[in-house]
């Protein structure tokens, strides 16, 4: 099987670029995922936010979550339940940093910093992605907008140490509802896994890297070209991971469907919907695969009637 794809993101801005889109693009079609090196957020500033991070988990988290599992004896394996400890910070369209409780000052400041980093690397990478698939520039942040803007949010993530990892996953295997999706993952204990070719095979763990993968809405608006893929973490015996990931997603009025620029000949394979409706599906089916989803989606279009897409 093929490496995992890794991008030097300042190999954009030289004789290099062509190759560059190049392997992003395979990225995009044939893994779903891929890990992004040089993209312009410093290591410094990675560091200080992990950090804090596992600083604040210690702090605030760590024993509610060692309470939490004492009260699940781990003797059978456990399907409705995840080994992670999380918190979720929304920044778009209103954040909601100011009413989480038990976050310093240096680590809320921090933190609206890198919301902010993310969310202009985000951007460039969707206009990248609209360059491989012959897009105007700016097509997905406009397709994400709704009347608010898009939706975005980090969820702050740690994994413990498990001592019966083969009873409980550390997150079931599921695809992402929403847009892009960007993972500051720890850079010392592995977990993350994406299912390529009937196999799971590890998203490595490197140093200052962001990990990009691609959710459900993409897929559609591509209609199919990209599309989102499976992914676990497994629970580890020891190491507590940490994982920032945060999600870029359409606001929950935006109007999805495939791109009409990309149908040409090809027949509409997905449907159009309100992306808010689809979260509202995706909330009690988000561990079962995703066509039945889009299924659903596709028969609520029928039934409601949005109107049809006019094709380029």
């Amino acid at each position: 099987m093929a490496n995992f794809p890794v991008i030097n993101l300042e190999k954009l801005n030289g004789g290099e670029r062509a190759a560059t889109m190049e392997i992003i693009n395979d990225a995009c079609e044939n893994w779903g995922f891929f890990e992004i090196v040089n993209h312009g957020i410093s290591p410094e500033f990675m560091d200080t936010v992990e950090k804090l991070t596992k600083e604040h988990y210690k702090k605030c988290m760590e024993q509610k979550f060692k309470e939490l599992v004492a009260s699940k004896a781990l003797e059978t394996e456990i399907n409705d339940m995840d080994w992670e400890s999380t918190f979720h910070l929304r920044h778009l369209p209103i954040s909601n940093m100011a009413e989480i409780p038990d976050l310093d000052d240096e680590y809320r400041k921090v933190m609206k910093e890198f919301a902010s980093k993310i969310e202009t690397l985000a951007e460039e990478l969707l206009d990248l992605i609209c360059e491989n698939l012959g897009l105007e520039k700016g097509y997905l942040k406009k397709a994400f907008y709704g009347s608010k803007g898009p939706t975005f949010g980090t969820k702050v993530s740690n994994y413990p140490p498990c001592p019966k990892p083969d009873l409980i996953k550390g997150l079931r295997a599921h695809t992402d509802a929403g847009g892009l999706i960007l993972l500051f993952q720890d850079d010392r204990v592995s977990g993350l896994q994406l299912l390529k070719d009937d196999q799971w095979v590890d998203v490595p763990p490197m140093r200052h890297s962001i990990v990009i993968n691609i959710g459900d809405q993409l897929e559609v608006i591509t209609n199919g070209k990209y599309k989102s893929v499976m992914h676990r973490v497994i629970a580890q015996t020891d190491g507590n991971r940490m994982s920032l990931a945060s999600f870029y997603n359409p606001g929950s009025d935006a109007v999805i469907y495939p791109a009409p620029a990309l149908l040409g000949k090809e027949a509409q394979v997905y449907p159009k919907f309100i992306f808010e409706d689809y979260m509202k599906l995706y909330a009690g089916l988000k561990f079962q695969a995703k066509e039945p989803r889009f299924e659903a989606m596709k028969a609520v279009e029928e039934s409601v009637k949005l109107g049809p897409i006019a094709t380029a």
